[in-house]
């Protein structure tokens, strides 16, 4: 979803909807807590402020998150934690302020807008090798256990036995080894590649490791969210506000599912599986939302400077 030299903060992936109405619902009770805030902002952040290179305006951050249902006052929380934690800088002019990515910032956004757009809902090609991963993290690390398993999962690995990671994705190897050099392990972890030879089931090792059928559900609920029906507005009768919504709630529903889920291979996952048509439909609804709610970005920020 580069090496940093800051630990990131705590990836705000939000659920995907759980409705399956005409418009999607991601956003509707945003207002509740300042988490959700924060996760709105970093898909701004990732969706608008990265791809135009410039700095925008406190105002800026305020209407948009406003439109998602944010309260203003949760929005400039969001920006100051957000700032806090070193992904943004401020520049007060008059009375007045801008905030401009850092470049950890610019770093951690670009990584996850490859990881997000590459995303396929499951692996295309798979040579039968396996990733594992053995490490133990004292319990007392709290904080180095959360970056091991937030990580390690962002990487696609699962655990399905206490200290042992796996993953389908050899070519993630160095990744791996990034995450466990910072974690503070790397000298005491064992990393192996190799192929399932005999024993029991498989599939009964791939429930330990993940939960399919949570991901699945969330699957079929965005396919609701962001059903055919749900485009088939004419472009005349839609305009560039409800753009800019649509293409931020989108991209933030769907960024979850990276995180979520391992991207397995098909000979791995269940019968029914609904990951391949929501990667084919995320790509549909960016591709049509996000000239129109990138322009309107470019308005907004326009008029507030």
């Amino acid at each position: 979803m580069p090496a940093r030299s800051a630990r990131p903060p705590r990836r705000p992936a939000g659920p995907a909807p759980r409705t399956a109405a005409d418009a999607p619902t991601v956003s509707r009770r945003h207002q509740a807590g300042a988490e959700s805030a924060r996760g709105l902002l970093f898909t701004v952040l990732g969706e608008l402020v990265l791809p135009s290179g410039e700095p925008a305006w406190t105002s800026a951050f305020i209407d948009v998150l406003g439109r998602l249902g944010v309260e203003e006052k949760a929005s400039r929380q969001a920006l100051m934690r957000t700032a806090a934690d070193g992904w943004l800088t401020s520049e007060r002019v008059g009375r007045r302020t801008r905030w401009t990515l850092s470049r950890n910032a610019e770093s951690l956004l670009t990584e996850g807008a490859a990881r997000i757009y590459g995303f396929q809902g499951m692996q295309r090609e798979w040579d039968g090798r396996w990733l594992l991963v053995v490490a133990r993290v004292p319990e007392s690390d709290r904080s180095a256990r959360h970056l091991l398993r937030t990580r390690l999962t962002w990487a696609g690995f699962g655990s399905p036995a206490p200290g042992l990671w796996v993953s389908t994705h050899p070519d993630r190897m160095e990744e791996a080894e990034r995450v466990l050099g910072e974690a503070g392990v790397l000298g005491e972890a064992q990393i192996f590649l190799g192929e399932h030879r005999g024993g029991g089931e498989l599939s009964a090792m791939v429930r330990q490791a993940w939960d399919l059928d949570a991901i699945e559900e969330s699957y079929e609920e965005f396919l609701g969210a962001f059903a055919s029906r749900t485009s088939r507005t004419s472009r005349s009768s839609r305009t560039s506000r409800d753009t800019v919504v649509r293409l931020v709630e989108l991209v933030h529903a769907w960024r979850s599912f990276p995180l979520r889920d391992p991207e397995l291979p098909a000979a791995l996952l269940p019968a029914r599986w609904s990951g391949g048509r929501a990667a084919d439909r995320f790509r549909r609804r960016h591709g049509q939302w996000a000239a129109d709610g990138r322009a309107e970005w470019g308005r907004i920020t326009g008029s507030a400077g």
